[in-house]
């Protein structure tokens, strides 16, 4: 079985833990097939859905990554335990040579509630630390890495990753597929963003008061 668990922060720093099990043996059609979706982006928001109608959020804290040249402080999703994950890299390229994103699997962390199988989020500070994955990449890699090439724009970008068996994040007891939908983009605007926004809305309801007390002005004032 893949098990998952829910894990929420409550209060001072305790989780309430909802416990669920994906179950393996699905009665399956010869047109249908079981299969694992999980989505991920670099400010901790993490969605595991599967065809069997479940819809989960993952959970995520910062870590000390145990793998080869690990980083602290590194954005951490909790996979609870999924049977037979293959660790490794997976490398992001945005263009020749140029790394964004390293995604890593750690089978044997445990990173919630004793269960293990971690995924690693780590991603380039080049344009300054706007996203929690914003820590740069690790000083050493698995010797079982797979290169990817990023797709869409920036600020709209990332990958759809399937892995086959062997591949970094396969994971052989599942029943089925798993596909990672990794957003290489924040998800969430940046600060700078906001504060654009929240000006850019101020300068709005500004003006919108403004003109309309004058209208209250034009007909109060006697003829």
């Amino acid at each position: 079985m893949f098990k998952m668990q829910h894990a929420k922060r409550n209060g001072s720093l305790a989780f309430l833990i909802a416990a669920f099990v994906i179950a393996m043996a699905i009665p399956q059609t010869a047109n249908a097939q079981f299969t694992v979706n999980i989505t991920i982006d670099e400010n901790g928001h993490g969605q595991l859905t599967n065809s069997a109608g479940v819809n989960e959020t993952l959970p995520f804290v910062l870590l000390t990554d145990p793998g080869p040249g690990g980083l602290t402080g590194a954005e951490t999703y909790g996979l609870l335990n999924p049977p037979g994950l293959i660790a490794g890299d997976l490398l992001i390229d945005e263009g020749p040579g140029v790394l964004s994103d390293v995604i890593r699997f750690n089978p044997t962390e445990t990173c919630f509630v004793g269960n293990p199988g971690c995924l690693v989020f780590y991603s380039d500070k080049s344009d300054g630390s706007d996203s929690l994955a914003d820590i740069g990449f690790p000083t050493a890699l698995y010797a079982n890495a797979l290169t990817v090439n990023e797709v869409g724009p920036e600020g709209n970008n990332g990958f759809t990753y399937t892995p086959t068996a062997g591949q970094p994040g396969f994971v052989a007891g599942a029943g089925g597929p798993v596909t990672y939908v990794i957003r290489s983009d924040s998800s969430v605007p940046e600060p700078s963003s906001v504060l654009l926004l929240g000006i850019g809305l101020g300068a709005v309801i500004f003006i919108y008061r403004k003109r309309v007390g004058r209208v209250v002005q034009l007909h109060q004032t006697p003829l």
